[in-house]
């Protein structure tokens, strides 16, 4: 990720709100984007996300606030004065040209010269090594074809920042493993700064330096992907990213080791020294990820256990998500190596136990 410490912004957004109607799409957004960093919007459906690219892009205006291109105002700037070019879900190529042709449309836009501009298309073409389909029809190519078509369109003017929305949901698994690859080799090999918008955590965790989490038209948390991942700021993040378990509860015991009441039990905590002090009686979210928890068929050794009801499991290559339920009915979830639970020979029905080590527990304020 770029030194962003003394950096100004690309892009600030300052104060940016969208209304359609009654409805606040977006909300007082505050944001700073910098040069050269990949940036991962991410939030589940109408957060509004999708709006914030758009409205980056100039195909909304924001309602109230300003949105900043290089220290200068873009609010009423038209989206082809911008230089913030989209790569689409659909990648919206053009039927009626050829490969080459969708890659020279910009150029030819801008009154580039037939020579240079095919000579342009050409070498980005080549660099996402599809040179060979340059006169081929965009009908006859596969679904990641298009997709390189649709960057080296995007690309070819060599825009400072590139405006992503959902580009690999429509592929199959495979060739979103190998986009995936494709983007980050090119996003740090151009220096050019990405906005992605994605419902993917993998696809945001793999790419991004940064990942921001909206929800109802607000941020809810800004951070490098393990950031977000191993510390989430409020329940909902906690609830959104990753294979969390989250218990509330009250602390009944302060100091280095809290140890909080929960509706399953009582636990042991040593939070991080950066997180918030929880005094006696103090409400809050216990989050044990699903990773880092460890399972047996006999009683551990340890104060922090749960006894599980095994319902069912989720086989994702050589790692499991093992779906059970807690005595109280309570859904809980453990992600374990498939050798490992295949030696424990579980059985629906079956019951085990479930521990995690008191420093492995995230604490977040019940008002967060």
């Amino acid at each position: 990720m770029p030194d962003t410490s003394e950096a100004r912004p690309l892009v600030s957004f300052e104060g940016v709100t969208k209304h359609y109607g009654t409805v606040a799409a977006v909300h007082a957004m505050d944001l700073d984007i910098f040069a050269g960093e990949f940036l991962a919007l991410m939030g589940p459906s109408g957060c509004g996300k999708t709006t914030s690219l758009r409205m980056l892009a100039g195909l909304e205006e924001p309602t109230e606030g300003e949105i900043r291109l290089d220290g200068r105002r873009i609010n009423e700037i038209d989206s082809a004065d911008r230089d913030t070019p989209m790569v689409w879900q659909s990648l919206a190529l053009f039927p009626f040209l050829n490969v080459r042709q969708n890659v020279e449309f910009g150029l030819k836009m801008r009154k580039i010269s037939p020579r240079d501009r095919q000579q342009r298309a050409m070498n980005w073409l080549d660099r996402l090594e599809i040179a060979d389909l340059a006169e081929r029809d965009i009908n006859q190519l596969s679904g990641g074809q298009r997709q390189r078509v649709a960057l080296a369109r995007s690309l070819v003017t060599e825009p400072r920042i590139l405006l992503l929305d959902e580009p690999l949901s429509a592929l199959d698994a495979n060739l979103v493993v190998k986009m995936q690859g494709v983007l980050s080799r090119l996003q740090k090999e151009l220096g050019i700064t990405f906005v992605y918008v994605t419902h993917s955590q993998s696809e945001a965790f793999a790419m991004s330096d940064r990942v921001v989490i909206m929800s109802q038209g607000r941020i809810e948390q800004i951070g490098s992907p393990k950031t977000i991942y191993r510390n989430p700021t409020s329940r909902f993040v906690a609830d959104f990213v990753g294979s969390n378990n989250i218990f509330s509860g009250t602390v009944s015991k302060e100091g280095a080791t809290l140890e909080v009441n929960t509706p399953v039990g009582c636990f042991s905590c040593s939070p991080d020294s950066d997180e918030k002090t929880f005094s006696m009686g103090s409400t809050l979210n216990m989050v044990v990820s699903a990773d880092l928890v460890q399972i047996s068929l006999t009683t551990p050794e340890t104060a922090n256990q749960v006894r599980c009801r095994f319902i069912s499991e989720e086989f994702v290559g050589s790692i499991v998500t093992v779906f059970a339920e807690l005595e109280n009915g309570a859904d809980f979830k453990v992600q374990v190596r498939q050798r490992d639970l295949a030696d424990l020979g579980l059985k629906a029905g079956a019951v085990f136990y479930a521990s995690w080590k008191a420093t492995d527990v995230h604490l977040i304020s019940e008002s967060a």
